[in-house]
């Protein structure tokens, strides 16, 4: 009976996921590209949620050759990141405007006055979130917000804790995040030990929640953050309970799900 009944909210669950899948990284990001074309097609004036980190690196690949193609145009649109490292000035190259800056903004038609992202620098931490929180309120709510996920089950820099954050916040980043940013500083010293992110709460809010989600190290919390509880142990759960995701995924990454 248990499993007759896990099996029906798998099912209701993978009705309402949509599933993106790629053969390889190339090909989910093509996907996943293809997701943002199509909501700055129908609305030009979209507010995009954005992530850095390696897995969007191919996506904006491709979005920047759309542009040089013609095929996507972002001169209306408006742009919020997920995140900012503490104590890395904008244009430090491990910042996350400076990466924002490299991969899209400078090969794309964006107005770069319609650019947010955290200011890792900001003298009073408490000040700065709520004033990020007051752009995203002000440019009307978020679209569609692209994330990762961390092999903890981390999105944007929201860690494991005891309560899901609602609001943009400074966290102390874990010791796993740490270890897996650490390859892009030259010392593992460099790496902060802080961030400022989005909460759970703005995330959540979006009209729709982009994941991207690459290889076989990640399969194992990917299934985790699908198939297990939903609890703040696990940040990505609680995608679950959003009424838009979706995934694009390659087939590592895929590798683990109940549907192969």
């Amino acid at each position: 009976m248990l499993q007759a009944r896990r099996d029906y909210i798998i099912i209701l669950f993978m009705n309402k996921l949509r599933i993106y899948r790629g053969a390889d990284y190339d090909e989910m990001s093509r996907k996943a590209a293809a997701v943002i074309q199509a909501q700055l097609t129908v609305k030009p004036e979209s507010v995009l949620g954005l992530a850095t980190g390696s897995s969007p690196i191919g996506l904006y690949n491709v979005l920047a050759q759309a542009y040089g193609d013609g095929k996507i145009d972002f001169s209306r649109a408006k742009t919020v990141n997920l995140d900012e490292y503490q104590w890395l000035a904008p244009d430090d190259e491990q910042s996350y405007r400076y990466f924002m800056q490299k991969h899209l903004f400078s090969r794309v038609n964006i107005n770069a006055d319609n650019t947010y992202v955290p200011n890792g620098l900001a003298a009073d931490p408490e000040d700065e979130c709520k004033r990020y929180d007051y752009i995203i309120e002000r440019l009307g709510g978020i679209d569609l917000q692209l994330i990762g996920i961390g092999h903890n089950g981390h999105i944007g820099f929201n860690e494991p804790s005891d309560e899901f954050p609602a609001k943009t916040h400074l966290v102390k980043l874990a010791e796993k995040t740490i270890e897996a940013n650490k390859r892009f500083f030259k010392r593992a010293e460099d790496v902060p030990r802080a961030a400022f992110t989005m909460g759970i709460g703005t995330i959540m809010s979006a009209a729709a929640v982009l994941l991207i989600v690459s290889g076989n190290d990640k399969a194992a919390i990917l299934k985790e953050a699908f198939f297990g509880p939903i609890t703040p142990r696990v940040p990505a759960s609680v995608l679950r309970l959003h009424r838009n995701v979706i995934l694009a995924a390659d087939d590592a990454a895929l590798s683990l799900f109940p549907t192969g």
